[in-house]
């Protein structure tokens, strides 16, 4: 195995937001356990435990990142592949994403609407049939 980066020219901000989210979950992780082994009593220092723990758990996602992100060509190939099929999404722009929200909105309301009527109706219907007390 190398230590290299694997086509280390291609899919960079996948990879790159792909290692920055992990990196997240392995520092919140890391951050969590800390708070746990706060009661932990063990005679020895309780910081040097949390410290050890945290430090255990952020060099293992560090390792993992490396490896799932730089080293190992099957996650790599399908970072890489992601990257070039997110090239080919056609990308709104700002003015279309405001038409279609309007559109979005005008209709819910208009469904709103004639759910509003239909329930109306279909009380007055019940309460006329008896099924329903008038209030």
């Amino acid at each position: 195995m190398s230590f290299g980066i694997h086509k280390s020219g291609q899919g960079y901000w996948t990879r790159v937001f792909s290692a920055i989210g992990a990196g997240t979950l392995g520092l919140a992780t890391a951050s969590w356990l800390w708070r746990e082994l706060a009661s932990v009593n063990v005679g020895i220092e309780q910081v040097y435990i949390q410290g050890a723990a945290a430090l255990v758990v952020t060099l293992l996602t560090a390792a993992g990142v490396y490896l799932l992100i730089g080293v190992k060509h099957r996650p790599v190939d399908f970072l890489i592949a992601t990257d070039g099929e997110m090239r080919k999404v056609h990308w709104p722009s700002s003015q279309e994403v405001r038409g279609s929200t309007w559109v979005v909105i005008g209709i819910s309301f208009l469904i709103a609407m004639i759910l509003f009527v239909a329930d109306i109706v279909f009380a007055q219907f019940f309460t006329l049939i008896h099924v329903l007390e008038a209030s």
